[in-house]
């Protein structure tokens, strides 16, 4: 999931509606990511190389056409682009195999972790001063990652569900530097290329990364190759498409709102499509967190 600082455009209802509808399906393309990784079965370096390199046709498409509007990326931020990218390969590096012990929807849930620590790498490195709403919500979090890890659930902790939740927070992390990086100092003129560079990055990393648990299979089978080309186009393409054309389009806390859909969605899909069924303690965990990072995403003061 990604929380965008943006500037909201005054718009006739409609088409902020229109908006908030295209937010609404981003998210529900990008909730299926961690279904298709768990369908398609295969090692986590296996999954990054063929989510990203099946999505590089289509983004060339898309940041050729920038390159031909003269919206042309300087070598600094292709650099930049890269960096996000590595951080980025290493989320998904990482989420794969957490997807693979604790499953689709816990997994997503915990990704969120990103949410707080977005803050605390603008406060280390930008001087950003820390909310105090966000300080009062860290006890709230954590304890609510306590509960989607089956800490105090009998019988529901194991070393699996306990490693993987632990890989799962260090995904959070790495994306988190990825919207650190990117957020705030890119433009939606290059936002074509930005993915690019960035999506080329992170098959590299990722597909490195993910080699600890098994190196590339490049000849998956047509089963595991229609899941990860499912992922490929949903996820990397689709999904981050549509919510670049609405998040501009609508208030920040309303665009984190709708993002925060995502893993709500991933929970109902893995339970459906997977047959997950979390315990009550860990749904009430995957609330609390969903919830908090609510919370910390939307902005109490309303200045324009």
């Amino acid at each position: 999931m990604q929380i965008v600082e943006v500037r909201s455009v005054p718009l006739a209802a409609g088409r902020v509606t229109d908006a908030r509808a295209l937010a609404v399906a981003g998210a529900a393309c990008i909730s299926l990511t961690a279904v298709f990784i768990r369908l398609a079965d295969v090692s986590p370096a296996t999954s990054v190389f063929f989510r990203c390199a099946l999505a590089l046709p289509p983004l060339a498409v898309l940041a050729w056409r920038e390159h031909r509007r003269s919206r042309r990326t300087s070598r600094a931020d292709a650099v930049r682009f890269a960096v996000a990218g590595a951080l980025l390969g290493v989320d998904f590096a990482l989420w794969s195999q957490a997807i693979m012990l604790v499953g689709a929807g816990i997994s997503t849930v915990l990704v969120n972790i990103q949410v707080a620590v977005v803050p605390l790498l603008s406060f280390l490195f930008l001087g950003t001063r820390i909310p105090a709403r966000f300080v009062a919500t860290i006890p709230v979090l954590f304890a609510g990652i306590a509960l989607t890890a089956g800490v105090v659930d009998d019988g529901a902790t194991s070393p699996d569900l306990l490693w993987g939740t632990l890989l799962a927070l260090l995904s959070g992390v790495a994306y988190a530097g990825y919207i650190f990086v990117v957020g705030g100092r890119g433009t939606a003129a290059t936002a074509g290329t930005q993915v690019l560079v960035s999506t080329a990055a992170a098959g590299v990393v990722g597909s490195a990364l993910g080699s600890v648990w098994g190196t590339v299979d490049l000849a998956p089978g047509w089963a595991a190759f229609g899941w990860l080309a499912a992922l490929a186009v949903s996820a990397q393409v689709l999904g981050w498409m549509l919510l670049g054309r609405s998040l501009p389009r609508l208030a920040p806390e309303v665009g984190a709102t709708l993002l925060l859909l995502q893993p709500v969605l991933a929970i109902a899909a893995a339970m459906a499509l997977l047959g997950e069924r979390p315990s009550t303690l860990q749904l009430v965990g995957c609330a609390t967190v969903v919830a908090t990072a609510w919370y910390v995403a939307s902005r109490p003061d309303r200045s324009r």
